[in-house]
């Protein structure tokens, strides 16, 4: 699309689930502005993420916009293309297509305290770049969207194929081949059974077991299809019945510890029950607690690991070399193709954007230091920036576009009032900010997360900076009704 101005009303920065949601509240409120996106088509994590096995780990109905139900979900859990068609649909839908410039990478934002405007250096695919200026700065980048590559030592030098999960080449071929995968998180559980169906030799690498419950994936038949398409009701209840279920898990990894122990003994029975293997059970079964770190959900992953052409290996990876990866024990295990499923950075995202705020601030180094944010929306010192999906509104039990349907009405109110009250800028009070982390802090000393093992959660310091500690209902309580006492309009 053509640029029709210099200036606009708002920036939204990326086209995920955040993104196009906030793009469809602003439509709605009659405002200007542009979707700035760097790949050559929208839909974030779900254009990105094509390995085998992608899908979502929250039931799909609940796993969408609450103003746009999906009755044509084809099971519980939608598999990632079909994420990535519902997406598609919203753009067209709410005729986002014609704000959206992809292939527009913004490589500098300085904000301007004179004017309340933010600066945007913006290159295209091509390598021009252009300047433009906005009153909103709005990223909807994800927090799951930089990769994490390990530093192995000759892992440069492999070579054979490498593969990110979240860079996987559709075309690619695991047929007949000997494959390493390391990592067995979210992506790895998902990966690792379709891999092994095909491989010659699947070897997994694990540095540390990861608690597995029963998925329970079901396809949908024609009949339930049909009746949520014609009674909208039936699949507005089935959403209700599922956000209840696992709203109740954020009492079991934060205040209910006893909670934790049911949930504890249904993945234990799971893996008793799918591992008859004592010695490959017992590779499998955590040390930590349940919810230290994410737990997964799968019906294949154990079975995957039954077959005879697959190992797990539970040596650390020493080092690796052009046709191996060798462990400490100094075993070599000979791979064609190296799958990385070695999950993302929480704040990656912001620490590359160079967004530079008062008095020179830069997000990035801030974010380096300690993700301080109000709400996961604002950042102090930085006046007309907002995040969807910032630091600490993650969830390890539900979905997450409950979280940004209240970002974008925290941000939808912010900009109201602003106008209102004929202000150019509006910035959360840095005094309050320190006060809402220690709460977070309090909350999140009590939580799963913070019972002994080494989570993502955490930062260098030990301060989550990643989850929402409490329930979906309690954020957008706050986030759907803000306290504008808490912001400076000037």
């Amino acid at each position: 699309m053509a640029w029709d101005s210099e200036h606009h009303e708002a920036v939204i920065v990326g086209t995920g689930f955040s993104g196009i949601a906030m793009g469809i509240a602003l439509r709605a409120a009659g405002r200007e502005f542009v979707m700035l996106e760097k790949a050559a088509e929208v839909g974030g994590v779900w254009r990105d993420n094509r390995y085998p096995g992608c899908a979502s780990d929250v039931p799909a109905h609940l796993y969408s916009y609450s103003f746009e139900p999906n009755p044509y979900w084809s099971q519980t859990y939608a598999p990632s293309d079909e994420i990535q068609d519902y997406l598609l649909f919203c753009v067209e839908k709410y005729h986002l297509r014609q704000h959206i410039h992809t292939g527009s990478t913004v490589q500098q934002a300085i904000y301007n305290e004179a004017t309340g405007r933010w600066t945007l250096t913006v290159a295209s695919a091509w390598g021009s770049t252009r300047q433009v200026t906005t009153d909103a700065l709005i990223l909807g980048i994800g927090a799951l969207h930089e990769p994490v590559i390990p530093e192995i030592p000759g892992l440069p030098d492999f070579a054979g194929e490498v593969r990110h999960t979240a860079a996987w080449d559709p075309g690619m071929s695991v047929l007949s081949r000997r494959v390493g995968v390391i990592g067995t998180g979210s992506s790895g559980v998902q990966v690792i059974p379709p891999l092994a169906e095909d491989a010659e030799q699947l070897s997994v690498f694990q540095r540390s077991p990861a608690w597995v419950l029963p998925r329970g994936n079901e396809e949908y038949t024609e009949e339930q299809v049909d009746r949520f398409e014609r009674h909208p009701s039936s699949a507005q209840a089935l959403r209700a019945i599922q956000r209840t279920q696992l709203e109740a898990r954020s009492l079991a990894l934060t205040t209910q510890p006893a909670l934790r122990k049911v949930l504890t003994a249904q993945a234990k029975r799971h893996l008793q029950k799918s591992v008859a293997d004592k010695a490959l059970r017992a590779k499998l079964t955590p040390s930590d607690a349940l919810g230290c770190k994410r737990f997964l959900m799968s019906d294949a992953y154990y079975p995957a690991l039954m077959r005879d052409t697959v190992e797990v290996v539970t040596d650390a990876i020493d080092h690796i070399e052009p046709d191996a990866i060798v462990t400490a024990s100094g075993q070599r295990h000979h791979v064609d193709v190296l799958v990385l499923a070695t999950g993302f950075d929480p704040v990656g995202s912001y620490r590359d954007l160079s967004i530079a705020g008062l008095r020179g601030r830069v997000l990035g180094r801030e974010f380096a230091r300690d993700a301080e944010t109000y709400l996961g929306v604002s950042a102090p010192h930085f006046p007309n920036l907002f995040m969807l999906l910032g630091p600490n509104t993650l969830l390890g039990h539900s979905s997450e576009v409950l979280m940004v349907e209240a970002q974008v009405a925290l941000v939808t109110s912010l900009l109201a009032e602003r106008e209102r009250r004929g202000a150019t800028s509006v910035a959360v009070r840095p005094e309050i900010v320190p006060g809402f982390l220690a709460d977070i802090d309090r909350r999140s000393a009590r939580s799963a997360w913070r019972s002994g093992c080494t989570s993502w959660y955490l930062n260098a310091q030990g301060h989550n900076r990643t989850l929402w500690p409490g329930s979906v209902r309690e954020y957008e309580k706050r986030a759907t009704k803000p306290e504008f006492v808490d912001y400076v309009f000037a």
